[in-house]
């Protein structure tokens, strides 16, 4: 049986940006078949942490997915970066993903413990806090994507749907 995947991605945030990364690998993978997954997409969600994290956590309500993957771009990262935990003041929270095992054969991914101070994090931070008080098996996981180039695409790529894969078929 597939499990049902709840993936996000931003808008742009600056004015200099044409799109946004996430944005992007999203609109990719929604052209993928998945065998082991049924992906659910919420794009373009406001750079804003109230607005952002009400439309996940509604929808999340609505369709009750096993896994949800955040994504949001991170312009200083070179490869795909998963966030470890998030903060909010003093309170941190961790994904309740195994990330050794889920990157395990992943050549371009990175674990990461800064899930950047930003509205990533706090949309990062406000889903597993929800996860946590709703007593949720559900399990989350963010990934920063790098700006996309010619050069890098086809290992972005590579690496979210394998990612993908792995996420809905192992139980982590």
């Amino acid at each position: 049986m597939s499990k049902t995947i709840l993936l996000t991605s931003f808008q742009t945030w600056l004015p200099h940006q044409q799109s946004n990364a996430s944005d992007d690998l999203l609109g990719e993978m929604q052209k993928q078949d998945f065998s082991t997954a049924s992906l659910s997409f919420l794009r373009q969600l406001p750079v804003d942490v109230p607005q952002a994290s009400h439309r996940v956590i509604a929808d999340i309500k609505a369709l009750q997915p096993e896994r949800i993957i955040c994504c949001g771009m991170a312009e200083s990262y070179h490869k795909l970066g998963i966030e470890a935990n998030a903060t909010c003041q003093e309170k941190l929270l961790r994904t309740s993903v195994d990330l050794e095992k889920l990157v395990a054969e992943l050549s371009f991914t990175e674990i990461s413990h800064n899930a950047g101070k930003f509205v990533c994090e706090g949309l990062y931070y406000e889903i597993l806090n929800f996860l946590q008080e709703s007593h949720s098996t559900s399990q989350c996981i963010f990934v920063h994507i790098p700006v996309i180039t010619d050069e890098n695409f086809p290992k972005v790529v590579e690496d979210f749907e394998l990612m993908i894969e792995k996420i809905a078929s192992l139980a982590i």
